[in-house]
């Protein structure tokens, strides 16, 4: 495997298949690997006060154990200020770079002028390399 090769999937949480009803509000899905020499946080679905748990708990841990954290923010299809708000604790505890940011998400960062403070890229690749 090269340096810039995606390692195996280190941790997987979020909605499974499973048809058990749920015990609570469905959480974001998050998947967590190292690539390009950072620990990307891959989030995907909705990202509110209803459904951020695992994705805090997730950057929360990274802030703590890793250098420099991109989010992959690709998968991300609905957020509010609740994400806004743990990019920002996040932020001042890490290097953290946003990566792949959808319309949505992008319009937010902009009214709020994040993108001025975060490190907001295209890709995964992008993201690790700044």
């Amino acid at each position: 495997m090269s340096y810039g090769e995606a390692v195996p999937v280190a941790r997987i949480s979020g909605v499974g298949a499973s048809s058990a009803p749920s015990a609570g509000p469905p959480q974001a899905v998050v998947t967590q690997y190292a690539r390009h020499g950072v620990w990307v946080v891959a989030a995907h679905g909705s990202c509110d006060a209803q459904s951020i748990a695992r994705l805090e708990e997730a950057l929360t841990t990274a802030a703590w154990t890793q250098p420099k954290v991109v989010l992959d923010a690709s998968g991300i299809t609905f957020a509010d200020s609740s994400l806004l708000n743990l990019l920002i604790l996040t932020h001042r505890s890490v290097a953290l770079r946003v990566a792949g940011a959808g319309p949505h998400l992008q319009r937010l960062l902009r009214i709020t002028g994040l993108d001025a403070v975060l490190y907001v890229r295209g890709t995964v690749e992008e993201a690790a390399a700044c």
